[in-house]
Order: C-alpha cells, then structure tokens, then sequence
C-alpha cells in the first residue's frame, strides 16, 4: 500500500484523479474545480505525469493547449475512487443531505455499491482476509 500512496501522493492527487474520471483535462479545469493554488496543482500534475498516473496529450479541441489524460495505470484507480467515495458517502454526509451520484451510463442508474468477492462467491468484509507478508530480504553488506 505504500508504493501505491508514493505512486499516487496525497489527497489533492486523488481528487485530480477524480475530475480526470469525470472528464476535466485543462490545468484550468482541475484548478476551478478544486481552488487549488497554481503552484500546488502544478507539482501534483508533475507528480502524477512522472507516475505514469497522467499523460500530456495535445488538446482535442486542435488548439496549442495541452491536456491530461489518463493513463491505463490511472484508469486501474477507478475502483479506488469508487470506493473512496462510496465510504464518504457512508460516513461523511448527514442523513438526506444531497450529493452527487455515480451512475452506469448504459442503464443510467446508481452504480451499486463495490463488493469483495472470495474465490467462491462469498462476500468478504474486514475480519474474512489476512495480508501475507512477503519474506524480509536482508540486505547484502556493502565491501
């Protein structure tokens, strides 16, 4: 999980993350949508880039403009920002206050919630799974 938190960084790297799945792709898009000081959004998007997460791509309108784009490796996030924002919307919201909703655009309806299968079709939860650690390697004395 740690090289998956240095890969992604921080909170501010996750939300531009987000507004890419929502189709934001301008410096100026992400920096309206999240008020965030230019200097700040600029080493996100330059981490991000360096990730692997983001890639520059010409703008799609033919103008001089650069864009974001997702990577197929910031793609692989969409489950991780489903689940984040399933667990805000848990835990992080007053009973009926409004909020956004993620929907499938083919059926245009809720998305339903993310679920953990085991290899035999039972759901997991928290207490049903261990990590295995991998062996510690010892490091090699330097001469």
């Amino acid at each position: 999980m740690a090289r998956a938190l240095d890969a992604v960084g921080d909170g501010w790297s996750l939300l531009i993350v987000r507004d890419a799945f929502d189709g934001l792709r301008r410096f100026g898009e992400f920096q309206k949508s999240l008020g965030l000081a230019k200097n700040i959004l600029a080493a996100r998007l330059r981490l991000l880039v360096a990730e692997g997460v983001l890639e520059l791509a010409p703008a799609s309108d033919g103008s001089a403009y650069q864009e974001y784009v997702l990577t197929p490796k910031g793609r692989g996030l969409f489950h991780v920002v489903v689940g984040l924002r399933q667990w805000g919307e848990d835990h992080c919201f007053a009973p009926g206050e409004e909020r956004s909703v993620l929907v499938d655009l083919s059926a245009e309806r809720p998305v339903r919630r993310l679920q953990l299968p085991a290899q035999d079709g039972r759901l997991l939860g928290p207490d049903d799974a261990v990590v295995k650690k991998a062996p510690v390697r010892k490091a090699r004395a330097k001469r």
